[in-house]
């Protein structure tokens, strides 16, 4: 078979490959402890279950309309205004199936045969391999460790070309879990702006922050950032809700419009019952199941953070938000005398069988990514674990 060239230069998902072996060795009888999921630990809150069985058992399990029931876009509408002080009509808004969806949605109906997106290293796995199936090209700016992996004004605009159609911003990120600070956004703005730039602002992570720093859209800065801002989120990790597949996009109505045609011709709708059940997690006064899952992800960020620091060879910064640790095993992998970190971390699952994800598929090679969604125990654990795998191998 002949397959096409779009998808020929595909990477598979570091992510999900390295979760899958790890699953693969736990059904061979293995103790197998996994820290590639970027998906919360805890289950969908009740009151969200509830919903959606009253949504099956009431009937509402047809076709809805492609950009989503009007009731949620409604709802997202308030979410914005209340939250970030964006306000949005209804027909500025898709609800696509998962926050994935709408990236892959967007780059789609924006991009063109050449066109360029200017993607900051590290990013999360899936932004170039989207702009790349839209016929675009993907343009990497490093943001440097040093500067905690956030690309500066002059690193962006040294990277502008006369076919640059957007640039991607993610705050807080995966994989590193920094964030932008408003006067960082507005500046990065200011060249977008002078540039006439779109910008993609994936805030999926909006609602793990673990510090007293305020979440910023680079959309509520100025009238004229909004109208350049196209901006993406879900439910999939401020609701534990990954598997119901719920995100959606807001921006300017013609894009949006755009969009919401394209996904009447690929996927119909986002399934009903969990835009019922996405619903309900906006409209639910008074649930306190975010703020006990943030209380639980600091206590395990305070203490992977200092153990992982504690391993000769491994330094890690400390991010603010998102659920993942990004630290630098370079020289532990040097000492150990692996080549590279990728050899590193498959010698780890092999011997230790402790499952991380390494910095190559995120565009750092010389870091991995450890989620710490997952329980206190196991987290103690794999960092033993990896104390002991690096002080064995030494040189």
């Amino acid at each position: 078979m002949n397959l096409a060239k779009r998808v020929k230069t595909l990477s598979p998902s570091s992510t999900l490959a390295i979760t899958a072996k790890a699953k693969e060795l736990k059904q061979q009888g293995h103790d197998v402890i996994g820290l590639g999921a970027g998906e919360p630990d805890f289950n969908t809150p009740q009151y969200i279950l509830d919903a959606a069985m009253e949504a099956m058992n009431d009937g509402r399990t047809k076709y809805t309309p492609s950009g989503g029931i009007a009731e949620l876009k409604d709802a997202i509408v308030n979410k914005f205004q209340t939250d970030n002080q964006l306000s949005y009509s209804p027909d500025q808004i898709i609800v696509t199936t998962g926050a994935k969806h709408a990236l892959y949605t967007l780059f789609q109906v924006l991009l063109d045969e050449t066109d360029e997106v200017i993607v900051p290293t590290p990013y999360w796995v899936s932004y170039p391999e989207q702009v790349k199936l839209a016929g675009g090209n993907p343009v990497f700016v490093t943001a440097k460790e040093d500067n905690h992996f956030k690309m500066t004004p002059q690193e962006l605009e040294a990277a502008i070309t006369e076919k640059t159609k957007a640039v991607i911003i993610n705050s807080p990120s995966n994989p590193t879990g920094m964030m932008y600070t408003k006067a960082e956004l507005k500046a990065l703005g200011e060249v977008c702006l002078k540039h006439n730039i779109l910008i993609v602002s994936d805030e999926i992570y909006e609602k793990l922050i673990y510090t007293d720093d305020e979440h910023v859209s680079v959309a509520q800065l100025s009238q004229e950032l909004n109208e350049h801002t196209i901006v993406i989120n879900g439910v999939s990790k401020s609701h534990s809700m990954t598997g119901w597949r719920i995100g959606y996009a807001a921006g300017p109505q013609e894009i949006i419009k755009a969009m919401t045609n394209l996904a009447s011709h690929s996927t119909s709708n986002p399934t009903s019952i969990a835009q019922y059940a996405a619903l309900a997690a906006y409209e639910q006064a008074g649930d306190t199941t975010l703020e006990e899952m943030k209380k639980v992800f600091a206590e395990r960020l305070e203490m992977l953070h200092a153990l992982l620091n504690d391993i000769p060879g491994v330094s890690c910064i400390k991010p603010k938000g998102a659920f993942y640790l990004f630290p630098n095993v370079k020289e532990a992998a040097s000492n150990c005398g692996y080549a590279n970190v990728d050899d590193w971390v498959a010698a780890l699952l092999e011997e230790e069988k402790v499952a991380v994800v390494p910095g190559s598929g995120f565009g750092s090679e010389d870091n991995i990514r450890l989620s710490y969604a997952t329980s206190t125990e196991a987290l103690k654990e794999a960092a033993e674990r990896i104390k002991q795998f690096v002080i064995k191998h030494q040189s």
